[in-house]
């Protein structure tokens, strides 16, 4: 049986309970993930069925497939969910939300070619750029 991971928000109004979450953790530097994240957007994929999701939760669809997710009291970032085309079935959850990120590790960095000229993600991690993802990946 899989090792339940149990996250919570900023203020812990929001209990996320997930089975088959992923070991590794990917970044997005594209303009949607840097404006959601303030930063970089980092997910850990857990599938849908795995996940049990208590408190006040907002969604936002930020795509024609895609949904973020929010706490509505503190505002702390949940997931983000493809609820259209690629992925549908699995969420990206916010590493912050488990302790020591779920002992997720970073491994892959789409729109790589996009991150700020200011900060950089170090290590010997994927890198895909912004034209690479979106010969695959359903984009905006």
């Amino acid at each position: 049986m899989a090792e339940e991971r149990i996250g919570r928000c900023l203020c812990g109004a929001v209990e996320i309970r997930a089975f088959g979450l992923s070991d590794t953790i990917s970044a997005c530097h594209c303009e949607m993930c840097t404006r959601w994240s303030g930063g970089v957007q980092m997910g850990i994929e857990a599938p849908e069925g795995g996940v049990t999701i208590s408190g006040p939760v907002k969604t936002y669809m930020s795509s024609s497939f895609a949904e973020r997710a929010w706490c509505d009291i503190c505002g702390s970032a949940l997931w983000l969910r493809n609820v259209a085309g690629h992925d549908v079935g699995s969420y990206e959850l916010v590493p912050g939300l488990f302790d020591n990120a779920g002992d997720a590790k970073l491994k892959r960095i789409v729109y790589a070619d996009c991150a700020p000229a200011g900060f950089a993600l170090a290590g010997d991690v994927q890198r895909i750029s912004k034209a690479d993802y979106e010969k695959e990946f359903d984009h905006v």
